[in-house]
């Protein structure tokens, strides 16, 4: 008698459990979406910042878009970063230091410290496209990474010519996960709608060597109340809590729209 197999169930492939954690919050295939992280106010991780970054896609599928901001305010000599490495310096230490800075490669240069390790575990996926930006590059995986990537202009650094203002066109939604709203960096888009947008110069180390530009000066120091207020009165935003952090899915059309009302109505 010969014997008869017995089939096997074919095994389905094992869910991260943030899967539905990030699908619960609204995010959903197909989507461009911009993640802003802090992986300590997750918690942790199995497969740590791969893995979230590996659910993310899972979740967005083949048509998705999975952008961060890969600044790299290290690289300029304008920055509060490098104002505070060289505060106390003599000008013969602050050129020394300036001589020994690395130019920026798109392909190489790490993305800052301060933007988080997501943004630099998106930097280095294989299928990662990097805009050329010598101090405010992007990085994107997916659909229409090239589309978010391909035009930077130097003096456009977080303006609508930027990959910033293509999620803007292209209606993609913004991941803070565990991130307050004070920090989100779409603001800036509403910030450079205002009259009179001062604008400074700025200089860094892009791939030829020291270059300078002048582009519109922005900060970040009114996005507390600002994002505070957006948040009271946006209706497509979506909360929840993944892991240990609070989490908010922002549309960013509305999010800058609101910002730019707000701006608008408190000038004087």
């Amino acid at each position: 008698m010969i014997p008869v197999a017995t089939p096997v169930a074919p095994v389905a492939p094992a869910v991260h459990p943030l899967v539905p954690a990030f699908a619960g919050l609204g995010v959903r295939p197909g989507t461009v979406l911009h993640v802003q992280a802090s992986l300590r106010a997750l918690g942790p991780v199995p497969g740590g910042a791969a893995a979230v970054v590996g659910a993310l896609l899972e979740v967005l599928g083949p048509d998705g878009t999975l952008v961060a901001y890969t600044a790299t305010p290290e690289n300029s000599a304008t920055s509060r970063v490098h104002q505070s490495a060289t505060a106390g310096l003599s000008p013969a230490e602050v050129a020394d230091y300036q001589a020994g800075m690395p130019r920026f490669d798109p392909a190489t240069t790490p993305a800052s410290p301060s933007v988080g390790v997501l943004s630099e575990t998106v930097r280095t996926h294989p299928a990662a496209l990097r805009s050329r930006h010598p101090q405010t590059s992007w990085a994107a995986v997916g659909r229409r990474a090239r589309e978010v990537t391909e035009q930077h202009p130097l003096t456009s650094h977080l303006g609508p010519e930027s990959p910033l203002g293509r999620l803007y066109d292209l209606d993609a939604r913004v991941l803070m996960l565990g991130v307050p709203m004070s920090r989100l960096t779409a603001f800036h888009l509403a910030d450079l709608r205002m009259p009179d947008v001062p604008v400074r110069e700025y200089r860094c180390v892009g791939p030829e060597g020291w270059t300078t530009f002048r582009a519109p000066d922005l900060d970040d120091l009114h996005f507390g109340p600002l994002g505070a207020e957006v948040l009271r009165t946006a209706r497509g935003i979506t909360t929840g809590r993944i892991g240990t952090a609070d989490c908010r899915l922002v549309p960013i059309r509305e999010a800058v729209d609101l910002a730019e009302h707000i701006l608008r109505r408190l000038r004087p």
